[in-house]
């Protein structure tokens, strides 16, 4: 059965357009309450948490109705990371977490995801069994069952805590010049402490959100800012999170990016170093071709995943390694947290430059990226796109001319109306002139 609602990420969309309406996600909370109840005893638990959009407030009254009209008590954790919200699903004995987020996107979309008792994202099961209870009609608990609601005031520091467990005591942030940007979103009152009190001198930008300005011209979707402020100010590095905490992308002492595929590279090279490393990393079809051929230079295997982080977990889990991640900068180290989170893959990273006593210029210099060519090309209908003559007869001819030079990959979006066409090869200008001919088919 396919799902209707939930996409790769929960279920995201327009303020306002069906489904992310006040009326639609009062009936999701319900739904979700019945769900969590009919596979618990007593009255469970689910704690929310939002990023720092004006819509969350709307958004989060609007869950906590229909959860206590379902019987459910509510923890409200207001403005938290995504991972947090993981974490304090966990450590508050809940049944589930939800985040209030559209994660990297502007401030008139948002979004609902979830996470279960484990902290980790919800199975496909469960998503169904929640989409199958929408279609029943909404009903109340006697006024004896209804959840009850309380704030959690000290979710910030048990996370700032828990964030800075994760770096290795033996080492220490201290002569680190740091520019962090937290995107106006849901690290803005968590990011600064923890990178402070681990010894970093830190200049801040993207830290004032006033419900519109998240990722506007700030944070990994848009690193000019940080960029400027790092050459300007003479930083070590700068580090970059999206809207909702649980991505991130560096920036090099001169300006330049690192983004996830060589924060893995990065991370893999050093539990190498350390005699820790797995026989792989996960990564997904996305991720760049230069980093496979880096990785299998030092008998280590790239298994690419679907793209999603869900989807990187599994393999990860199936083949018992610890590290993967996304080229978005969306990373997992399965052995100090359960899902992607900004803040300590960072922590990461920095361990790894500051064991080294290496700039992360020298740390990733031993991966070159190929080019990559993306196209996101606007469709009315996703489904069956690939069948169309027009696109069947552009995609064998540019897989005939990358042959044993590169790879063609065409994926609908989960979250957007676009299908996404990457050609991936030697030279640029050859690139993108299939990526067009491929793209010009689709909208044929």
């Amino acid at each position: 059965m396919n799902k209707r609602y939930f996409g790769t990420d929960g279920i995201r969309g327009r303020v306002g357009t069906h489904p992310i309406t006040p009326d639609f996600i009062l009936k999701l909370g319900w739904a979700c309450g019945r769900v969590f109840a009919s596979t618990c005893s007593g009255v469970p638990t689910v704690v929310i948490g939002k990023d720092t959009r004006v819509s969350g407030y709307m958004f989060e009254s609007a869950l906590e109705a229909g959860l206590v009209a379902a019987g459910i008590n509510v923890k409200l954790l207001g403005p938290m990371p995504t991972p947090a919200v993981a974490l304090m699903t966990r450590t508050q004995n809940a049944m589930a977490g939800i985040v209030i987020s559209a994660s990297h996107n502007p401030f008139d979309d948002n979004g609902i995801k979830f996470f279960d008792e484990k902290g980790a994202k919800l199975p496909d099961a469960t998503e169904l069994a929640i989409e199958q209870m929408l279609d029943q009609p909404l009903e109340t608990v006697g006024s004896r069952d209804i959840g009850k609601a309380v704030r959690v005031v000290d979710a910030a520091g048990r996370y700032i805590e828990f964030c800075k467990a994760t770096f290795p005591e033996r080492l220490s942030l201290r002569g680190l010049k740091l520019v962090i940007d937290c995107a106006n979103g849901a690290t803005y009152h968590i990011a600064p402490s923890v990178f402070t009190e681990l010894g970093a001198n830190v200049d801040v930008i993207g830290a004032n959100p006033n419900g519109f300005n998240i990722n506007d011209a700030v944070g990994s979707t848009d690193l000019t800012a940080l960029q400027t402020a790092v050459t300007e100010s003479g930083a070590d590095m700068g580090i970059a999170f999206d809207g909702d905490g649980d991505r991130v992308l560096f920036v090099d002492a001169d300006g330049s990016m690192v983004d996830g595929d060589e924060l893995l590279y990065v991370l893999a090279m050093h539990r190498i170093a350390k005699g820790r490393s797995d026989s792989g990393v996960v990564g997904t079809l996305m991720s760049n071709m230069g980093l496979e051929l880096a990785l299998q230079e030092q008998g280590v295997i790239l298994a690419r995943a679907k793209v999603g982080d869900r989807y990187v977990k599994e393999i990860m889990a199936a083949q018992g390694w610890s590290l993967g991640g996304e080229s978005s900068g969306h990373l997992i180290c399965s052995d100090v947290t359960t899902t992607g989170d900004g803040i300590v893959s960072a922590l990461q990273v920095l361990a790894a430059a500051v064991d080294a006593k290496q700039p992360l210029a020298a740390l990733r210099s031993g991966m070159t990226k190929l080019p990559q060519v993306l196209l996101n090309v606007p469709v009315a209908d996703k489904a069956g796109f690939e069948s169309k003559p027009h696109v069947v007869a552009a995609k064998a001819a540019v897989e005939t001319a990358l042959a044993g030079r590169g790879r063609l990959l065409l994926r609908p979006s989960g979250t957007e109306p676009v299908v996404r066409v990457m050609v991936e090869g030697d030279n640029t200008e050859e690139l993108t002139s299939l990526a067009q001919r491929v793209a010009d088919a689709i909208v044929a």
